[in-house]
């Protein structure tokens, strides 16, 4: 087995490697439920996945998605979307991190997540595919375990998404220095203070999208969105569908609420 090791540990398979340390690795993977592991090929098929993935998209083994692309078995966007973040990653060999996004699981229970994947080269440094992970961000917590001011703070905003606010703005109010706030953040919502605005003000979105016939323009200038175009943008880059698809999709199909 022709691996490359840097201190002792194994970097950088050859292409004819690669499945059976991805293999090891979805082995290891399997035990941690609140992440999805994968590893793909340079077409963008899996070549090893853990459980979670594989529970993730309603199906039983492992084998129904190995050698596949998500787009084979995600509907419309849902699957288009990773297969294109596949294609850029494979492409440039630029890895994409922490992108926030949400994802269906089993599909019915929407859970936000965090995903980050990293091209795999060869001893040549040709991208021979790449290797991920999709970390659920932790559930929200109550604001009365967060201290006063910072929980008067967010609860402000929430209640006031139009208002023009920034993390920066938000440290303010909460007394904080921005690092102090950021750590806050990280700590109670897993995420950093902009990646918070951004998912609050999507899943205020698509909450009335579902609940509501307001129009998109209107929804997004109630989401602190001022302009359509980046509210569109910023909507599919993290629900992988169109605000108007998404809205069409959970008429149709209230289990996607």
């Amino acid at each position: 087995m022709k691996v490359r090791t840097i201190g002792g540990f194994a970097a950088q398979p050859q292409v004819n490697d690669l499945p059976v340390a991805a293999g090891v690795l979805a082995e290891l993977f399997d035990h941690a439920p609140d992440l999805a592991f994968f590893v793909k090929d340079a077409a963008g098929r899996y070549v090893a996945v853990n459980e979670s993935l594989v529970k993730r998209h309603g199906l039983s083994h492992k084998a129904q998605v190995i050698g596949r692309r998500p787009c084979e078995f995600c509907v419309g966007d849902f699957g288009r979307l990773p297969a294109e973040q596949d294609a850029q990653v494979l492409r440039t060999g630029k890895p994409l991190i922490d992108h926030l996004e949400q994802q269906w699981y089993l599909p019915r229970k929407p859970v936000w997540c965090l995903t980050t994947k990293l091209p795999l080269r060869d001893a040549a440094g040709e991208v021979i595919g790449l290797i991920g992970i999709s970390r659920d961000v932790r559930a929200r917590v109550d604001l009365r375990h967060i201290p006063v001011e910072l929980a008067a703070a967010l609860e402000r905003f929430e209640n006031n998404l139009a208002e023009p606010v920034t993390p920066a703005i938000l440290a303010r109010r909460a007394r904080l220095t921005p690092a102090k706030f950021a750590r806050l953040i990280r700590r109670f919502f897993d995420l950093t203070p902009s990646q918070f605005l951004t998912q609050t003000r999507l899943a205020a979105a698509a909450r009335l999208l579902r609940e509501t016939s307001l129009g998109v323009s209107e929804i997004a200038q109630d989401c602190g969105f001022y302009d359509h175009s980046a509210f569109s943008r910023a909507f599919h880059s993290a629900m992988g569908v169109t605000p108007s698809a998404y809205r069409e999709a959970t008429q149709k199909a209230p289990l996607l609420g």
